[in-house]
C-alpha cells in the first residue's frame, strides 16, 4: 500500500491504542508489529510516514519495557543517526528520531551504552551546539520555534543519557559546558535556562571530576550571576522566582561533592541571595528544602560564605 495519508492514519490509530497501555504494546510486539513499523520508518519515501512511524515506535517503547529491550540495538541507533545526518531530513523528522533515542536510553544502561558506542551521543552534542543560535530567540517565528523544539528535545535526551544509571556519558557530555555557559550568559528566558540547568545538573551529579571541569570553564560563576539577575527580576515576576529555584538546584549539584568549590560563590553574595529566596512565601516546602540544602553546601567549608551567613543574624 503506497498511500501515505492512509498509512499515517493507521499509525495514529496504533499509537493511540498503545499509548500508556503496556499490554497492548506487548501484544503488538508479539505479533511482529514493532519490526514492521521499524521497517516502514526506514523504507518509506514519504516524510509524513517516517515521522508517524518513528513517533509510534517511541510511544510503544515508552509504554513497555519489553518493547524497549526488543528495539534497543546498535542497529536502530545507527539507523537514527542516518536520519539525523541526512541533509534532506526536516526538523520534525529529526525531532522524532531524537524522541526515539530518548525513550531508548531512559533508565536503560544498555541504551546509554549503545548511544555512546555508536557515536550517537556525539551527534546529539553537535545538535546541542548548532541547532539554535543565541541570536535566534524569537520563538514567535515558526522556523525558529521548530528549531527550538528540536534543541529542547536534544537537551532532554542528553539528560536521559547521563542519568539513572550515571555513567561515562557524563564525561563525554561535559564537552559542551562552554556552550551551555554561553547560553546562560546571553539569555535568561525560562525556555533556555530550564533545559540547560537540567542538563548541567544531571551531568555533574555525583561526579566530582565533571563538577570541577564545570567550575574551571566559569560555569559556576555564570550560574551565580544568573541567580543574581533572577533575584533582581523576582521583585516584579513570579516566574523569575521559580526559575531562581531551578538555578539553585543546579548550583547545589555542582558543589555537592566538593563544598570547597562553593568558595567561588562568595564574591557573588550567593548565600545572601539564597536567604532572600528562602523568605519568599510563594515557595513550597520542597523548594525551600532545596534552598536550605544549597546554603548548607555553600557554608560547609567556605569561611567567607559561613562568615557572611553569620553576619545576617
Amino acid at each position: 500500500m503506497d498511500c501515505p495519508l492512509s498509512q499515517k492514519e493507521a499509525l495514529i490509530t496504533i499509537y493511540s491504542i498503545c499509548q500508556q497501555n503496556s499490554e497492548a504494546s506487548e501484544y503488538f510486539r508479539e505479533i511482529g508489529g514493532l519490526r514492521f513499523i521499524n521497517d516502514l520508518a526506514k523504507s518509506s519515501i514519504h516524510c509524513v510516514v517516517k515521522e508517524a512511524a518513528l513517533f509510534t515506535l517511541g510511544i510503544i517503547i515508552e509504554s513497555n519495557v519489553y518493547c524497549q529491550q526488543s528495539l534497543c540495538t546498535s542497529a536502530l541507533f545507527e539507523d537514527l543517526i542516518l536520519v539525523l545526518i541526512n541533509k534532506d531530513s526536516g526538523v520534525n523528522l529529526k525531532r522524532m528520531s531524537v524522541y526515539v533515542i530518548l525513550v531508548l536510553v531512559s533508565n536503560n544502561k544498555y541504551g546509554q551504552t549503545y548511544v555512546r558506542e555508536t557515536g550517537c551521543i556525539g551527534l546529539l552534542l553537535q545538535l546541542f551546539r548548532t541547532t539554535l543560535s543565541t541570536s535566534e530567540m524569537n520563538l514567535s517565528d515558526e522556523n525558529t520555534y521548530q528549531s527550538y523544539q528540536l534543541w529542547s528535545s536534544v537537551c532532554s535526551t542528553l539528560c536521559a543519557c547521563v542519568n539513572n544509571p550515571q555513567n561515562d556519558n557524563q564525561s563525554i557530555c561535559c564537552a559542551v559546558f562552554p556552550y551551555a555557559k554561553e547560553w546562560l550568559e546571553s539569555c535568561t528566558e525560562p525556555e533556555i535556562v530550564r533545559p540547560i540547568c537540567s542538563f548541567v545538573g544531571l551531568t555533574v551529579a555525583n561526579n566530582s571530576t565533571v563538577q570541577k571541569y564545570f567550575v574551571s570553564v566559569g560555569g559556576l560563576d555564570t550560574l551565580a550571576k544568573v541567580l543574581n539577575k533572577l533575584m533582581h527580576d523576582s521583585c516584579i515576576s513570579q516566574s523569575s522566582t521559580k526559575l531562581a529555584v531551578v538555578v539553585t538546584k543546579t548550583l547545589d549539584a555542582c558543589i555537592a561533592n566538593d563544598s570547597a568549590m562553593g568558595g567561588t560563590l562568595a564574591k557573588y553574595h550567593t548565600v545572601s541571595e539564597l536567604l532572600n529566596l528562602l523568605s519568599n512565601d510563594t515557595l513550597d516546602t520542597g523548594e525551600k528544602m532545596s534552598i536550605i540544602l544549597t546554603i548548607g553546601h555553600c557554608t560547609e567549608v567556605c569561611g567567607k560564605n559561613f562568615f557572611f551567613f553569620l553576619t545576617l543574624f
